[in-house]
């Protein structure tokens, strides 16, 4: 599974099921009522299908479905179920998402159904083996301590995901570039020796792409669908699932190369800095509500996208601001795991003060006449 072409069908498949398939889904969702009206929370002007989710199951299917008919993916599926696990795991989480779509479920209900996802995950062995300690050692995950590790790993991708989908198109966006870099990065171990084979971490990494990719012509300003708690959760699944199974089967007597400390690491910050973007948006969410005394689960307007409004960016800008973000934290730290020779991270440190001042000050710099920022 060294070549790319299998991977690039695959991931092309999931695509171009997930496009055919979303504007039908929005028809739908128009004619059934499954619909998100406008709120203080929503930037759009009027009700919009919100169940895009859908497309991303059919398309997961249908890729996995695709891959099982390869050859080359044979060592995924011979006398391993851990695909089929991430289908019915999937199928659970989307159900779920997709009725808070349609009726609204409460916070502990939601959680209940993450866990009952993760539960099936773990039956079908798509868990994690090792756990990296930073600065201190590699624990071997014992089966009483797995369930737990599983759990809180998908609670925090799906809440990860869930969250940043405020925008028109900026999960979707998200989700792709880093799981686009997570794709290069598992693959690059794998080709290296450097991950327990077989696994099907790649695989799933490229198809969260397909789907992403696939949906986002219609979810881009103005969108046209939504995601919806269905689709956000479900790619919280895949990116759960593909990060895990490969940062927590990293081999941990051969990642340590050349002594250097952060080969020893990478497979722990690689997939939490790539997902960075989100994962620091439900760290300053705990927080914000944990200070103003009101549950997790409550709405609010304090996320990274709602501030980004607020400094004056358009919602469209706000949107590119945070792709770019999320596409320099994956090149920051997939630079040093690709490259063969002495790193320089310097220009990533210019290029982040220049997209930080940007961020910050774009409104008082470029201004129109009239002294109205501009758009």
């Amino acid at each position: 599974m060294k070549d790319l072409s299998g991977y690039f069908i695959v991931g092309g498949v999931a695509a171009i099921v997930t496009a055919i398939l979303t504007p039908l889904v929005a028809l739908f969702g128009r004619k059934f009522g499954w619909m998100a009206t406008p709120d203080a929370r929503r930037n759009h002007p009027e009700a919009t299908p919100d169940v895009g989710g859908i497309a991303f199951f059919v398309a997961l299917v249908a890729a996995i479905g695709v891959a099982w008919q390869m050859d080359r993916f044979d060592p995924l599926f011979k006398n391993n179920s851990e695909l089929f696990g991430v289908i019915v795991a999937g199928l659970i989480i989307f159900v779920l998402g997709f009725i808070d779509d349609i009726f609204e479920v409460s916070a502990p209900m939601k959680v209940t159904g993450v866990v009952v996802a993760a539960v099936a995950l773990i039956w079908f062995g798509v868990t994690m083996i090792y756990f990296r300690a930073p600065f201190v050692d590699v624990f071997v995950l014992s089966r009483d301590w797995i369930p737990l590790f599983t759990v809180l790993w998908l609670l925090g991708m799906t809440q990860a995901v869930n969250l940043i989908d405020g925008l028109d198109g900026l999960a979707a966006g998200i989700v792709a570039i880093a799981s686009a870099a997570f794709f290069v990065y598992s693959r690059n171990m794998g080709v290296k020796g450097l991950l327990s084979e077989p696994n099907i971490g790649p695989l799933v990494a490229i198809i969260t792409v397909g789907i992403c990719v696939g949906f986002l012509p219609f979810n881009f300003n103005p969108a046209r669908i939504f995601m919806g708690d269905s689709g956000a959760l479900l790619l919280g699944l895949l990116v759960a699932v593909s990060t895990s199974v490969v940062g927590g089967r990293a081999n941990p007597d051969t990642t340590n190369l050349s002594g250097q400390t952060y080969f020893f690491l990478a497979p722990l910050f690689i997939p939490i800095l790539v997902l960075g973007v989100p994962i620091l948006d439900v760290i300053f969410a705990i927080v914000r509500r944990t200070r103003s005394g009101v549950g997790f689960a409550t709405a609010d307007t304090g996320h990274l996208h709602h501030r980004l409004i607020k400094l004056g960016h358009g919602p469209r800008r706000a949107v590119v601001i945070m792709w770019s973000w999320t596409a320099l934290l994956s090149g920051f730290v997939l630079y040093p795991a690709l490259s063969e020779g002495p790193t320089n991270l310097w220009p990533f440190l210019f290029v982040a003060l220049a997209l930080l001042g940007f961020t910050l000050f774009h409104n008082k710099v470029w201004s129109r006449g009239d002294g109205q920022p501009t758009t």
